[in-house]
């Protein structure tokens, strides 16, 4: 069948507050050209993040009623770490209120200055976190993932021989860890195959280097696996995120994510006497080690999604409804990160806006241009979001699909949207920036136009 049906039925309905083109330029106006900062009300369809933003099963919310609030040893957490144990094999298992979270006490732990942290792409809070504490994040994507028309089936791997060439440079003693993220934020949602993950699991055996995750999207990228890697086609996405995670010392994961809750983290560590010392500064910073900072009802909420998100009828609709967004940009001649990702879709910036010179933003101008033209809120990832320390090497719009929120009919609102405000692009005006903070800037900085 080609229509995409949701492999589910809609129980509760909330409602959108429909704007118009008039009130919406006085909400950017108010908001300084800065989407994060518009009320969420005046907002149609919200392509802000797929952080956070998940809709819950009747299952998720029955666990809601069955959390268990004690202080300490909740049975709401044993449910938790008795599902992540069956899923991940990993038995040293800690909650955190999100993923930013357990990658602060990560490299709190293992971070400092002169320490430097391989990734095959730092996302933002990620990168945050370790330069925070700091040591240097360094990014070794492979050449395609910096072409937005390769169809490099997996774009978000690790550039291996990169990492061969910055071990011998910096010295193996001044990396605590290396981490891959998957799938890949930064360039497109891209997935890493699990060759990949092997062969940086062979360049740590052999250099005692341990291997983290960071696998807030682990369930979407053991569905590309299965579909494009030889090997694991007859393997069901559980089986192949066990895989992944046993080739990992440890995992950073936002469960905002693919764990299909509104909040919550983990962090997840083989080394004994490193996760009691990420014990102790859970309980200085964020709670009890079987709360992690989050209510019963939370934890139980989170075990359940982990439960629900390597299902195959699940990920099969996520995949292909983000997929469906982007063939149907495509089509209107909108360049995007190919193939479309797992969570969201990437317009290319600079290919929407070439009139628009880098230093005058042109993602955040299209951002702009969306939620004039439809009331729609996507997020640069650029200049903007990892400037001014460092050039990035594309000018990216993201649209992240929120899981189980919007409809087929949703989705083409946004195409059309996005086509019509294709057709007059000329008319987009550059940015610049008023008033920012030194550090994550793209969260609260103002701005004006051209």
């Amino acid at each position: 069948m080609k229509t995409i049906i949701e492999p589910f039925r809609v129980k509760s309905v909330e409602p959108i507050r429909m704007t118009t083109a008039v009130q919406r330029e006085d909400i950017l106006r108010r908001a300084h050209f800065n989407t994060f900062l518009i009320h969420a009300q005046d907002v149609i369809i919200d392509l802000l993040t797929d952080s956070g933003t998940s809709a819950m099963s009747s299952e998720q919310w029955a666990g809601i009623m069955r959390g268990d609030e004690s202080y300490a040893g909740s049975q709401s957490f044993f449910r938790l770490q008795h599902i992540l144990h069956e899923l991940t094999g990993f038995s040293q298992i800690l909650p955190t209120h999100q993923g930013r979270a357990s990658e602060r006490i990560l490299f709190e732990l293992v971070g400092g200055k002169g320490k430097v942290i391989p990734n095959n792409a730092h996302f933002d809070t990620t990168r945050a976190n370790a330069e925070h504490s700091g040591a240097e994040a360094v990014d070794l994507a492979i050449p395609e993932a910096h072409d937005p028309r390769s169809r490099h089936p997996f774009k978000g791997n690790m550039d291996i021989a990169a990492l061969e060439r910055l071990i011998d440079k910096v010295g193996r003693d001044r990396i605590p860890l290396i981490m891959i993220t998957v799938t890949n934020n930064t360039s497109g949602g891209q997935p890493v195959s699990m060759q990949n993950i092997r062969d940086v699991r062979r360049i740590c055996d052999r250099l005692n280097i341990p291997l983290y995750l960071d696998a807030c999207r682990f369930a979407e990228n053991a569905w590309f696996i299965r579909q494009r890697e030889p090997g694991f086609e007859n393997h069901s996405p559980r089986e192949i995120a066990k895989q992944m995670f046993e080739l990992a010392d440890g995992a950073t994961i936002s469960a905002k994510k693919d764990g299909l809750v509104n909040i919550g983290g983990l962090l997840l560590i083989r080394d004994h006497d490193l996760f009691r010392k990420a014990c102790n500064s859970l309980i200085l910073t964020e709670g009890y080690v079987t709360y992690g900072g989050l209510a019963g009802r939370d934890l139980d909420a989170m075990a359940q999604g982990f439960a629900e998100v390597v299902e195959p009828d699940y990920l099969s609709y996520r995949v292909r409804s983000v997929e469906y967004l982007g063939e149907k940009l495509l089509r209107a001649g909108i360049q995007i990160i190919e193939p479309p990702g797992g969570h969201a879709i990437y317009i290319d910036a600079r290919h929407f806006a070439p009139h628009i010179p880098r230093e005058h933003f042109p993602g955040q101008a299209v951002v702009c241009g969306l939620y004039r033209t439809g009331g729609i809120r996507a997020c640069e990832i650029g200049s903007v979001m990892f400037g001014p320390s460092r050039r990035p090497d594309m000018e990216l719009v993201r649209l992240a699909i929120p899981r189980r929120v919007y409809t087929q009919s949703h989705i083409d609102y946004v195409a059309e949207a996005a086509a019509a405000l294709f057709a007059k692009r000329d008319e987009l005006r550059g940015i610049r920036i008023v008033e920012a903070p030194d550090v994550l800037r793209h969260f609260t900085a103002k701005f004006e136009e051209m």
